[in-house]
């Protein structure tokens, strides 16, 4: 679960200490912002831990009462108040708006650098999400294996995955298949939807809401005509995780529904192709010689598509599959005449298309994200076809990607707020580039080295973390580097 005022409160090193909301400590904490403003709540967006310690209350204190009933208001997860920098304790009236408000507030200790606070909350994030990633891929894994043994195996084990009611669909509402059989209960309160859905085309579902059950009405198709619909109903409605899950189920369901006959692969069962670029298959296996005779012959290719996938069969020797909840595609085929693939691959797709390097079967979830990335460079740029092996390669290449630029953007944007974010961006770079030797960093940028002084410590001031962090450092070069490769 994210991290909660309880747990960090729990972590000895960080020697914080509770003031008052001690039936707060359950309270989730999305992200910690120190601010020494007097009104920080316009740049707050809810969940934070907000850290201060007073630095403009002793020559101009501010209403203390009216300060924490602004960050109540807005729903704050608590406010931590650094001691013996401009205050020995705690101010009283702080602690009594607190209970006043029911806002927690936690004293954090002169030897506890707000960074320290910062940067555990950031591990235990990034703890949860691999945590939650994990568990989608394993439960992704279980329902590929499940498409092996058909629809109604795929709708069972979504069922139990989501601890859910899920019913399968003809595209006129008879139920072909229900998990648990009093599923077929909701299907009273779908048939309405049923026509407008059918209209809509593939790629529109609908939310419904019923008896205090969340309902996922999805359409299944693999082209442009629709086969069946997915529904499925939970009580808590579905996270990021679950929608992943459902999306999974979609195309696996998909594929199933339309079974089409490829020139070489037809004997491969529903869901076989999506096992494999999941890596639930290992085509190696001494038990596959009938699988790898139904597969192109290595090495192979990989392409990725946005799509919409179009009705009929693909070229001699491809094999497509749909991607789920991307609304896309992926192609394979033999690497031998690469050349008129992707002539073939042009044809069958509208869109961009990425292409992976020739790979053996099993680096296929390689190639995989190999074909993914070139198709966003493709759509950035413009380009019919982008082949992997033209993508910046190493580090920063995997970095140079929409959300690495935006991480790079979130962690800049203090600075490119102020007036002269030019200068100040330039001062930064060369003072990391010059390793924080002054002389050599005012010298490349042409000023005094007092002038740059003065500079770095204006950033210092804008940037939540430490100059004198390694990581830190290394995080801003990174995040300057990619912005210059984008210019």
């Amino acid at each position: 679960m994210p991290p909660t005022l309880g747990s960090l409160l729990r972590t000895p090193r960080l020697r914080l200490r509770l003031l008052a909301g001690s039936d707060l400590l359950r309270r989730e904490v999305e992200w910690v912002a120190v601010s020494e403003l007097t009104d920080p709540t316009p740049y707050l967006a809810g969940g934070e831990l907000v850290l201060t310690t007073g630095v403009r209350w002793a020559d101009n204190p501010p209403d203390l009462r009216s300060y924490v009933r602004r960050l109540a208001n807005k729903n704050v997860a608590g406010l931590g108040f650094g001691v013996e920098v401009n205050f020995d304790r705690t101010p009283e009236e702080l602690r009594e708006a607190a209970e006043e408000f029911g806002l927690a507030l936690i004293e954090v200790a002169r030897e506890t650098p707000f960074i320290s606070i910062g940067k555990e909350v950031s591990r235990l994030l990034a703890q949860e999400e691999y945590e939650g990633l994990s568990r989608a891929f394993a439960a992704q894994r279980d329902l590929t294996r499940a498409a092996l043994d058909g629809s109604a195996a795929v709708v069972d084990r979504l069922a139990r995955e989501l601890d859910a009611r899920v019913l399968l669909l003809e595209p006129d509402g008879v139920v072909r298949h229900a998990s648990p059989a009093s599923a077929v209960d909701l299907v009273p309160e779908l048939v309405g939807e049923l026509p407008r859905l059918r209209g809509a085309g593939p790629r529109i579902g609908a939310s419904l809401v019923s008896g205090g059950a969340r309902i996922s009405l999805q359409p299944l198709a693999t082209g442009r005509r629709v086969r069946g619909f997915l529904a499925v109903a939970t009580r808590e409605g579905f996270g990021s995780d679950d929608r992943t899950l459902v999306n999974a189920a979609v195309s696996l369901l998909s594929l199933e529904l339309e079974r089409p006959a490829l020139a070489r692969g037809a004997g491969l069962g529903p869901g076989v192709l999506s096992a494999l670029f999941a890596g639930a298959l290992d085509p190696r296996h001494p038990g596959a010689e009938e699988l790898m005779a139904g597969l192109p012959a290595e090495p192979v290719l990989v392409a990725a598509a946005r799509g919409p996938v179009p009705d009929g069969p693909p070229p001699d020797g491809v094999l497509v599959t749909t991607v789920a909840g991307t609304g896309g595609a992926l192609a394979l085929s033999s690497a031998a005449g690469s050349g008129s693939l992707a002539e073939a691959l042009g044809e069958l797709f509208d869109g961009p298309v990425g292409l992976s390097e020739p790979v053996g079967y099993a680096d296929l979830e390689v190639a995989r994200s190999q074909a993914e990335r070139a198709l966003a460079a493709a759509e950035e740029e413009g380009r019919a076809l982008l082949r992997s092996d033209e993508l910046p390669g190493g580090l920063f290449g995997l970095l140079d990607s929409p959300a690495g630029l935006r991480l790079a953007e979130d962690l800049l944007a203090p600075i490119d707020r102020q007036r002269n974010a030019a200068e100040l961006l330039a001062s930064l770079r060369a003072y990391l580039a010059a390793s924080g030797r002054w002389d050599a960093a005012a010298e490349r940028l042409g000023v005094h080295r007092h002038t740059l002084r003065y500079r770095m410590r204006r950033i210092r001031e804008l940037l939540p973390g430490d100059l004198d962090d390694p990581d830190h450092r290394t995080e801003l070069w990174v995040a300057l580097r990619l912005r210059e490769g984008r210019s």
